[in-house]
């Protein structure tokens, strides 16, 4: 079976479960799983909303994070979801999973993983700020 179980951009809610689900092998001792929450504050100023964007190439460069981050890992399975479009306060914006045989190398594959997915995927926020100011963070 493919190590690479969920990689996906998509417009709608995300699902922890389902992430977990996409996991479930019967080898895996660890699996680790971040979620990326929007939050009501960056940089010392209130955030009231955000939107995501990607890049019509972003699929495909976060299905090759996905398998740099398997072959440099032991892991048995791994997911990687990340959500495009407007979201609130609270709202989960990504979610980046690992499953391993021990918890280890489940917690060192799934920082990777969201360290790398940040650094190269070319998805762009567009925050809004309480004071009505505006910021796109990671566009070039």
């Amino acid at each position: 079976m493919d190590v690479l179980r969920l990689v996906d951009i998509r417009d709608t809610p995300l699902d922890v479960d389902e992430v977990m689900a996409a996991l479930d092998d019967d080898s895996s001792g660890g699996v680790t799983v971040f979620v990326g929450r929007v939050r009501d504050h960056d940089g010392g100023q209130g955030v009231t909303g955000l939107e995501y964007s990607a890049h019509p190439s972003a699929l495909d460069t976060l299905r090759d994070v996905c398998a740099q981050v398997a072959s440099a890992y032991d892991v048995t399975a791994l997911a990687a979801v990340h959500r495009t479009g407007t979201l609130a306060i609270g709202d989960i914006a990504v979610i980046c999973a690992t499953a391993t045989g021990h918890r280890g190398e489940a917690f060192d594959a799934t920082r990777a993983l969201i360290d790398t997915l940040k650094a190269e995927v070319p998805i762009w926020k567009h925050q809004t700020f309480a004071d009505g100011t505006e910021e796109w963070v990671g566009s070039p």
